[in-house]
């Protein structure tokens, strides 16, 4: 029997690879939206505007990347014995070393907080500092405990998506609408919710401990009820802040129908920011509320007023 040559085995994929999937890329798209209150006050067309904006959603990037890599690594054991993520995260899948991975969070922890340091001293004021700090902070208790607490876990995350609008809001200095920020929360909740009911109806309770507390039914009523309140209150946002985005509330309607069918039909709703990337009338949807809103905002602020 000839002996197998060692160039014919596979090749182990190179390790930049395994530590760029550690930081889950695909994820920072929940980043977009620092955006939101540049969009909304027609700032995106000031240069200065959008550097702060984008400078703010780098930072998150990255704050959002330490919080992955110290959530896998204090998830290692039960990563490793989860029937998906034993072979999709790099840490339980042996890609990645805890040794490489303690030295990447260093790293990462460094850049945000000299990134933040900048930031601050640029816009003389360390608010927007606050804000990711805060946002560290929430995470590294969730990771602790606050993911094992019913309901508490849910706000947790849903947590996090309005302090990045805030923080789009602060880094601008410009007001934001408590309509907006409920509006982003409840979004948020119910995307969480929903992400919960899947992992629920694929996995029982073997995703994560919390979902032993949520009945099926108790975590469709929160879908249900997250959606609806998404819904009134931007539409209290449009009609009372910005009616120049009526013909956007269609889009939003859509958008959500879209997901839930997407949710219970294709079996996408573990992970949003999967279906964002795979369900194209999904992404188009997006694009098209984002275009629609920033070209409404611009015939308000025109480039150069």
């Amino acid at each position: 029997m000839a002996e197998v040559s060692e160039t014919t085995l596979p090749a182990a994929p190179p390790m930049r690879f395994a530590l760029l999937r550690l930081l889950r890329p695909r994820q920072w798209v929940k980043n977009g939206f620092v955006f939101a209150p540049l969009v909304f006050t027609g700032l995106f067309s000031e240069p200065h505007a959008l550097g702060l904006a984008c400078a703010m959603a780098v930072l998150f990037a990255a704050a959002s990347a330490v919080t992955y890599v110290f959530n896998d690594l204090y998830d290692l054991e039960s990563d490793r014995r989860h029937p998906k993520k034993r072979l999709r995260r790099p840490l339980a899948a042996g890609a990645v070393t805890p040794g490489a991975a303690w030295a990447v969070l260093g790293i990462l922890e460094a850049a945000v907080a000299a990134g933040a340091a900048g930031l601050a001293f640029h816009l003389g004021d360390a608010h927007a500092v606050a804000v990711l700090a805060v946002y560290q902070i929430l995470n590294v208790l969730y990771t602790l405990k606050l993911k094992d607490v019913p309901i508490v876990d849910i706000f947790c995350v849903a947590a996090g998506f309005v302090l990045r609008v805030y923080a789009g809001a602060v880094v601008l200095s410009v007001p934001l609408s408590p309509w907006m920020l409920n509006t982003t929360l409840c979004l948020a909740l119910f995307l969480v919710a929903t992400k919960r009911l899947q992992e629920k109806k694929a996995h029982e309770d073997e995703a994560r401990a919390v979902l032993r507390e949520y009945p099926l039914s108790l975590l469709e009523y929160f879908t249900l009820l997250s959606a609806v309140g998404a819904l009134i209150f931007y539409g209290i946002f449009v009609l009372t802040v910005r009616k120049e985005l009526a013909l956007s509330i269609p889009l939003v309607l859509f958008g959500f129908f879209r997901y839930r069918y997407i949710v219970e039909c294709l079996d996408m709703g573990e992970s949003p920011t999967d279906a964002l990337w795979k369900d194209l009338p999904l992404a188009l949807t997006v694009l098209a509320w984002a275009a629609l809103c920033a070209g409404s905002m611009l015939s308000l602020h025109p480039a150069g007023s």
